[in-house]
Formats: C-alpha cells, sequence, structure tokens
C-alpha cells in the first residue's frame, strides 16, 4: 500500500471520528448505535435502526444531517402513504399540455425513513429499487439519485400495535440493522438535564452541531472504504460465518451471499474507523449481529421459547474458528 494512500486513510478516519464526536454531542448515551450508522455511511450500505418510541433514533438521523453538507429527506410513513409520495410521479401539465414528472424525496443524500413499518408492504416495496440501483423509475423512465445515498429507517418492534413487517427482500436490502436500547442512568440524567436546562421544548437541538463533511467528502471516504485491507483468511472467516447460519440448528433460514458482501464491507469500515489500513478478524466478529440479525429467521420452537436471534448468532460465532494469524 502506497504512502499516499495510507495518509488518505489515516485523513478518512480522523474525520470519521470527528463526526463521531460531534453527533454524541445530541446523541447522548448510544455510543454503539452512533458508530454502527457511521459504519453504514462508510460501507456505503443502507440501515435500519430499532427501538421503541423516545429514544432518539430520529434525532440520531438529524443529527447527521446537520453535521454533512448534503441535501436530507424525511418520509413519515403511514398506513395511507402511496408509493408515489416516496418515489415521486407524472402530472399532466394544461399549460404545456405535457406530462412532467414530479420527484419524490427520495431523490436525496440522506433519506430517513420514519416509523417504516408503519405502512404496509405496497408502499414499504417503494424503496426496493432505489435501495438496490440508486435510481428510480417512473412511467417507465429510469432517474438515477445523488451519491451519495444512503436510507436510514426507523422502526419500532413488531410486536407493537399498527406495525406492519418489512418484506424478506427489503430486509436483505439494508446492510445494518442496529438494535437501539434506553440509555444508562447517568447518560439519561445528563440528557434530561440537557433538555431541561434553559430550553421550552422537550427534544435536543441539533441546529448547534457543526457541519463537517460534504457531499463530496463521503463520497471519498466510501470508496477509501473499499480499498482497506482484507486478508483472505479474514475473508474466509467472514464467509463461514454467513454460511453457518444456513446448517445450524434452531436457525429456519439463513443469510444469503448478500450478508458475506455486507460483513466485509462493514469490517472495513471499522478498520478505517480504528485507523488502520488492514482488517482483522474482530472487526468481522464486531460487525456479524448488525450484519446478520435482520438476514436470519429462527425455527419456531426457538422463538416459542424466547430466544433472542442475537443469541443464537453469538453462539454460532463461538463455533467458527477465527484466523490465528
Amino acid at each position: 500500500m502506497s504512502d499516499d494512500l495510507q495518509a488518505k486513510l489515516a485523513e478518512s478516519s480522523e474525520l470519521a471520528n470527528r463526526l463521531f464526536d460531534e453527533i454524541r454531542k445530541a446523541v447522548i448515551g448510544q455510543d454503539r448505535v452512533v458508530r454502527e450508522v457511521l459504519l453504514g455511511l462508510l460501507a456505503s450500505g443502507h440501515v435500519l435502526i430499532e427501538g421503541v418510541p423516545g429514544l432518539g433514533k430520529t434525532l440520531l438521523v438529524r443529527a447527521l444531517a446537520q453535521c454533512f453538507d448534503g441535501t436530507y429527506s424525511r418520509i413519515q410513513f403511514t398506513p395511507d402513504l402511496m408509493p408515489s409520495d416516496v418515489t415521486g410521479h407524472s402530472i399532466f401539465n394544461s399549460k404545456t399540455e405535457s406530462f412532467e414528472v414530479r420527484r419524490g424525496p427520495v431523490f436525496t443524500n440522506l433519506l430517513l425513513a420514519d416509523e417504516i413499518n408503519r405502512a404496509p408492504a405496497k408502499t414499504q416495496a417503494a424503496l426496493l429499487e432505489v435501495m438496490q440501483e440508486r435510481q428510480v423509475t417512473i412511467d417507465g423512465t429510469p432517474f438515477t439519485t445523488d451519491a451519495p445515498f444512503m436510507v436510514l429507517a426507523t422502526q419500532n418492534p413488531i410486536e407493537q400495535d399498527g406495525t406492519y413487517p418489512l418484506p424478506e427482500a427489503e430486509l436483505d436490502r439494508f446492510m445494518m440493522k442496529i438494535l437501539m436500547d434506553f440509555p444508562a442512568e447517568n447518560d439519561e440524567g445528563a440528557m434530561v438535564d440537557m433538555v431541561t436546562t434553559g430550553r421550552l421544548s422537550d427534544t435536543l437541538n441539533v441546529q448547534e452541531l457543526e457541519t463537517i463533511l460534504s457531499a463530496q467528502h463521503v463520497v471519498n471516504m466510501q470508496k477509501l472504504t473499499s480499498l482497506v485491507a482484507v486478508d483472505r483468511e479474514v475473508l474466509s472467516y467472514a464467509v463461514r460465518i454467513v454460511r453457518r447460519t444456513r446448517d445450524t440448528v434452531g436457525i429456519y433460514k439463513g443469510a444469503g451471499p448478500r450478508a458475506s458482501i455486507a460483513l466485509v464491507r462493514i469490517a472495513r469500515a471499522q478498520a478505517l474507523m480504528n485507523g488502520r489500513t488492514f482488517t482483522l478478524p474482530d472487526d468481522v466478529r464486531e460487525a456479524s449481529l448488525p450484519a446478520l440479525r435482520h438476514r436470519i429467521q429462527l425455527a419456531p420452537d426457538l422463538e416459542i421459547e424466547g430466544t433472542s436471534v442475537d443469541d443464537v448468532l453469538s453462539d454460532l460465532m463461538g463455533e467458527v474458528e477465527a484466523p490465528r494469524a
């Protein structure tokens, strides 16, 4: 690896960690979640954030958008939302006597799909093409989105009333599924103090955050992330973890090849954020839960017993031998 590439990787690592520190000023007590969202950004992937209402899922995406000098759109998913409300549609202009295309909110750099599982499957599926192909077809004409393009979707646990499970094809297009839990007691106290001192609203203000990255910065960092070295043994380790999900007792349906690709891409981003130009088996191991938890389906008896996907995956990773050198 050339000295010039190493210097660029080091600069990107510094920028990513500056972004991490800036977002943490608004999102209190969710360091792991913030970091995993940034890993998705560096790895050019989409992320699904799940948690009960009130944990700051939307706040996190707004904070990222504030630190990013690109375009940002938000869609509030509701049961009556139509697919054309997401992608756009053509409309007849009586003055010109021709049809004009009105682009929907998906034509942006960062798209917040808020409470995505509040809408039925037909509307959720409106994102399938743009998430995979980075383009939208309206009346037979394809329109490309600008780079970078990232969907950050939030959802409430599917056990809650008024939610619809996401289609399997759409879940597989999310590079990561991130679980957001309640903050620790000290962090919650600090958050309450910040919100209630000298403020009239009950939310944290992201307008005070510094803009750190431009759209071109993000594109360059994504390209550099893809150049982080991955040893053949580390790559094989990632593939073996994914393949083990297909023949493990208790897993009804394992992860496909897209999971192996996601795992290696996230591992590269992890190495970059840690200031390294090469990946380690630990990078793969730490990326495994967010990369795989939404791509496998447990056997019915395990679900009845209350066994979690993360527990099964953790046991599985303990059975796959990691490279020693």
